[in-house]
This record gives C-alpha cells, structure tokens and sequence, in this order.
C-alpha cells in the first residue's frame, strides 16, 4: 500500500470521503472512541456509512457521570456496534487500595498507564485483529500528531486513517451543530496530566 500516494490523493477530501475509501481497503475495519470531546463526529460519519462497523470503546473506570451518560446517548441515537474493554484492575480498586493515580512524572505512571489503557486496547485490537483502524485524531491536537497524517501503517501492518486529521476543533463544533450530536467536555482520562500530552496510545503500539 502506497501510504504517501493515499495521502496526497485523500488530503483535500471530506472525511466521508476518507471513511468510505478506507472501509473500501481490504480486511477488518475498527474505530477506536473513547467518547470524550467530539467523538460523536467520526462516530456519526462512520455509521451512517457502516452501521455495523465494529466500534471499539476502552472504558478506563475513571470517566465522569456525565461522559458515561453522554456515550449512551450517542451509543443508543446512532445504534452503535460497540465492544467494551475495561482494564482487569477497576478503578475502584485501584483509588482504595492500589495508591490511586500516581503522578505523571513518577515510573509508577507508565506502570498505570500500562493497566488502564495500553493492555485493553491491545487485548481489543488481538481480539478483533483488523486490517484498518480508525481514529479521531487531528493534527492540531499536539506537537506529536503533527508529524502524522491521515494514513500511516504501524509495525504490524495496521493501516491506521484519521479522517479528521486536517479538520479544526471549530469544524468539530459545527459538525456537532448541524446534526444535533450529544458532546461532553468534561471528559478525564487519567493517564494524561495535560489536554495535550499523549496517553501513549498513538506513540507505544
């Protein structure tokens, strides 16, 4: 697959037009969502071209009321397709009797992150194994996803497409707008210290 020819090719285009190409290429195809901040985009888009795509959702435990509210809403008005991995320690476990949240700059942080994202979402993706994975992520998110693109390829061969890549957070907004889509910003994920600090999810698979 020629990833600099589907880059060149895809950079002017809609992210319908992006999803819909991608879900076109051969094997499984996945999206990842977390159900923060303007996920109801890609989601929207994505299941109104596949209602069935497979809609990967890993729950950390540590979400507020209103973001768990928030992706059953959008889970129920856009009849998502969603299997659930949670991590195997709970964070109710984890805040009484496991030290709770270490700091970011301790060497127990990678440890946490470990637990509560990085080992469900491998276990999610060895269980479903795809070909494609489709992401939410933009350029304008952090230093580090600048030096991406919409189409890049991870050491095991999965073909990772971020629709949205070139779209502002003001696009976003508006998407959301036009179709009425459920939003909620307060969401938390607790192996990140800053809004635009990487999880780890993007830079250690």
């Amino acid at each position: 697959m020629n990833l600099d020819a589907l880059n060149n090719e895809f950079a002017s285009k809609s992210p319908r037009e992006i999803i819909a190409h991608a879900l076109s290429l051969p094997g499984k195809a996945v999206l990842t969502t977390h159900f923060g901040p303007l996920e109801a985009v890609i989601l929207h888009i994505a299941s109104q071209i596949d209602p069935r795509l497979q809609i990967i959702w890993v729950d950390h435990g540590y979400n507020t009321k209103a973001t768990y509210r928030c992706a059953e809403q959008i889970i129920q008005g856009l009849k998502l397709n969603v299997d659930v991995f949670t991590p195997k320690i709970s964070a109710a476990r984890q805040e009484a009797a496991l030290g709770g949240i270490p700091a970011y700059t301790e060497d127990a942080h990678k440890v946490f992150t470990e637990n509560f994202k990085l080992e469900p979402f491998r276990r999610a993706m060895a269980t479903h194994r795809p070909a494609i994975w489709l992401t939410a992520l933009r350029r304008e998110q952090t230093e580090f996803r600048q030096s991406l693109n919409i189409f890049t390829q991870d050491d095991k061969g999965v073909v990772k497409v971020a629709p949205l890549f070139h779209w502002s957070e003001a696009q976003m907004r508006a998407y959301l707008s036009e179709h009425q889509l459920p939003n909620e910003d307060s969401y938390y994920d607790p192996t990140k210290a800053l809004e635009n600090r990487e999880c780890g999810l993007h830079t250690s698979l």
